[in-house]
């Protein structure tokens, strides 16, 4: 923040303030002869990692359309990046829940570490009878003096082998409707009683993981929000999940389009007019769904992370998919081709950067991670265009009598 000299209240810095910040950082901790921990903690020290968080907390109250000018001016310098795509899940999705429900001490002990990327989140919500349902979850739980114990089992956790915390979502009252019964913590991986294994996806790879936890000890100071609060938390964490997956900041033509319309400029030979055709309509809808999501980007700026992320989601699920689809048919038979099917535990997702058959096998969880769409198509339905809720008679049953 900087100082209205008259007397007058604090006025956030703007473009030439955040530059002159950011080299006054450079000058002092040189990113040619400083490790790239020690640059990326005092970078946020500094306020400079993500300028619109509050000071103290690796911001300056800023606004958030000026993180680019910090970017820049770092990047000009050579100043190591915290891999972004490697710690999506702590970035996208566990500090915008902390900074909303959590404590100043919980804040303060996790935004830090999970910033430098020296500690790697993932999320424990989804279980094997609860997936589109996660309000029906049954991991429990229970009090246990100033600590809480749980026993429960979770699937489809993205970055589970890599991350030393995740944010857990439990049930602490069974005998409350389910959405009224859950409680979120914070969940140390390296507890006594978590198991995690891998799961063996489409693509040959183990991205996703099975976590199963046995009378695991978490005490209440990390428990995030009161208590039987959690399907709120659980919100704030899902709503950013979609604009995290699916409203990306990309350029003009990047992301999956970019890789079929190259294609296409290379290999002359392998056109059709009705190729063409498709080409042009993917490219037009890609383009409407980089500006939409762009949008929405901006009300999450805004600290208003509504339901139009479901639909900017939904939207780049479909859309990766069609596009992954007809490169491989633009490419004939070397489409079907596939780079490497041995079981890996990889540290991010690259549609990119591998060949055109992972693109294709990939792009199917895109309909499952992060909501799948049928949820995400009621979502949109009831949440942004006001149509009727679909009828429910769960709502009002305690969560122990519901069936199974």
């Amino acid at each position: 923040m900087t100082t209205d000299t008259s007397g007058g209240a604090t006025q956030p810095p703007g473009a030439d303030a955040l530059r002159a910040r950011a080299r006054d950082l450079i000058a002092a901790v040189p990113p040619a002869t400083t490790p790239s921990a020690d640059f990326l903690r005092a970078r946020f020290d500094a306020g400079l990692a993500w300028v619109h968080y509050p000071e103290g907390l690796g911001g300056l109250g800023a606004a958030r359309a000026l993180q680019p000018v910090v970017d820049a001016e770092l990047g000009t310098a050579g100043a190591p990046s915290n891999d972004p795509h490697r710690i999506l899940i702590g970035l996208g999705m566990a500090a915008p829940t902390l900074l909303a429900h959590g404590t100043e001490t919980q804040r303060r002990r996790f935004l830090r570490p999970l910033w430098t990327g020296e500690e790697v989140w993932c999320q424990l919500f989804s279980e094997p009878g609860a997936g589109s349902d996660l309000a029906g979850l049954a991991t429990r739980a229970v009090r246990d003096g100033d600590a809480w114990t749980v026993d429960g089992r979770k699937v489809w956790t993205s970055s589970a082998h890599l991350a030393r915390w995740g944010i857990l979502l439990a049930r602490t009252d069974p005998a409350v409707p389910k959405h009224r019964g859950l409680t979120c913590f914070v969940c140390d991986l390296t507890a006594s009683g978590v198991e995690i294994r891998p799961l063996r996806q489409l693509t040959g790879e183990a991205e996703f993981n099975e976590v199963l936890l046995d009378g695991v000890r978490i005490p209440d100071a990390h428990r995030v929000g009161a208590v039987g609060d959690g399907w709120p938390v659980a919100r704030t964490t899902l709503m950013n999940e979609r604009v995290s997956i699916g409203g990306a900041r990309l350029p003009r033509e990047g992301g999956m389009i970019a890789k079929a319309a190259a294609v296409w400029r290379d290999r002359p030979e392998l056109r059709t007019h009705e190729l063409h055709q498709r080409l042009l309509g993917l490219w037009v809808e890609a383009e409407v769904a980089r500006l939409t999501a762009e949008r929405v980007r901006q009300d999450l700026a805004a600290g208003h992370p509504g339901p139009e992320g479901s639909a900017v989601k939904l939207a780049f699920a479909r859309l990766n998919q069609r596009i992954s689809g007809f490169e491989v048919e633009l490419r004939g038979g070397e489409g079907l081709l596939y780079d490497d099917w041995t079981l890996r535990r990889p540290d991010r997702v690259d549609f990119t950067g591998r060949d055109c058959g992972y693109r294709y096998l990939r792009a199917r969880g895109n309909s499952i991670e992060g909501g799948t769409d049928e949820v995400l198509l009621n979502i949109v339905a009831e949440r942004v265009l006001g149509l009727p809720a679909e009828p429910r008679d769960d709502k009002d049953v305690p969560w122990k009598d519901l069936a199974r």
